[in-house]
């Protein structure tokens, strides 16, 4: 791998990364100017779409994206990364965008990596390691400045955004466990695709979006246009290309441009009011991120060693 892939790759995750958080702000922008819009109408139409063109774009590289449902595992574990990965993930993301921010929704859904370390424990009787244990020491203090802004008899954020953005965060483990076992057979763009296709046809059911009566003007379609394309399907396809140049722990560390982009594009644009404990604790909990994907991609090194020596 040259010097010049692996820039490549930088630069593709952490474009999407930024992407995604851009993504966040326009969904609150479109909050912030159309009252009668909700977090489950704007879900299902970027589920929907998005979904629809990963899975032609799959057709159209030859990936045959019907292939995954000759099996029943593979059909059933789409499902499941549908309703149970990418619903979370992405409704209750935004839920905590409209009655909160996109800055303090995405620092919170941030804390996914440590569910992934809590379920591990829990389960699979996996002990955290040292740089673990103090990562999450580190995301707790800084979800407790966010959340009491130093004053613990109080809350400075509502209970709501909180209990939104807590499963967004759960839903980034069920989102990256749930479809790992098919992913290297049916790859990226079949799985993601079906999965936010199902998700999306799901929440239709249970409550249809022809009959939300919205009025979309030239400019929110805009935005709209911009969460579908360049807030989904974009910045998937950047990711996925940019783990061709790049270790997936490497692209996991550039996750942390996603914050970092809600909040400068959120103060920028929409003038929205962070304070220094708002600051610190986005750092604190980025930092943490940082440092949980660094000791797993020393794991991983440490793991290839140990069978390539048994192997000898």
């Amino acid at each position: 791998m040259t010097q010049q892939n692996h820039l490549r790759g930088v630069l593709l995750a952490s474009s999407a990364c930024i992407l995604w958080g851009i993504s966040g702000v326009a969904a609150s922008t479109l909050f912030i100017n159309n009252p009668h819009l909700t977090a489950m109408w704007l879900t299902q139409v970027r589920m929907i779409s998005a979904g629809l063109i990963l899975l032609v774009w799959g057709m159209v590289a030859g990936k045959h994206p019907f292939k995954i449902w000759h099996h029943r595992h593979a059909a059933w574990t789409a499902v499941s990364y549908g309703l149970l990965g990418l619903i979370p993930v992405q409704l209750c993301y935004f839920e905590a965008v409209r009655v909160g921010n996109a800055p303090i929704a995405t620092i919170i859904q941030f804390l996914g990596p440590f569910t992934i370390s809590i379920y591990y424990f829990l389960f699979k009787h996996v002990t955290p390691s040292r740089i673990e244990l103090i990562g999450m020491i580190m995301a707790f203090i800084g979800t407790l400045l966010i959340v009491t802004h130093g004053h613990l008899n109080s809350l400075a954020i509502s209970p709501v955004i909180l209990f939104w953005g807590g499963l967004s965060a759960i839903g980034v483990a069920t989102n990256t466990l749930i479809p790992r076992t098919i992913l290297p057979k049916y790859g990226a763009l079949t799985v993601t695709g079906w999965g936010l296709l199902i998700a999306g046809l799901f929440l239709t059911l249970l409550q249809p979006m022809w009959r939300v009566h919205l009025t979309i003007t030239w400019p929110q379609l805009g935005l709209l246009i911009v969460i579908i394309l360049l807030g989904t399907v974009a910045p998937f396809l950047m990711f996925a290309r940019s783990l061709s140049d790049i270790l997936p722990t490497t692209a996991s560390l550039m996750d942390a441009f996603e914050p970092l982009a809600a909040t400068v594009f959120s103060i920028t644009f929409l003038n929205v009011q962070l304070t220094s404990f708002d600051f610190i604790g986005g750092l604190l909990i980025i930092l943490a991120v940082m440092a949980l994907s660094l000791n797993t991609h020393k794991m991983l090194h440490f793991l290839r060693r140990r069978r390539a020596h048994s192997s000898s």
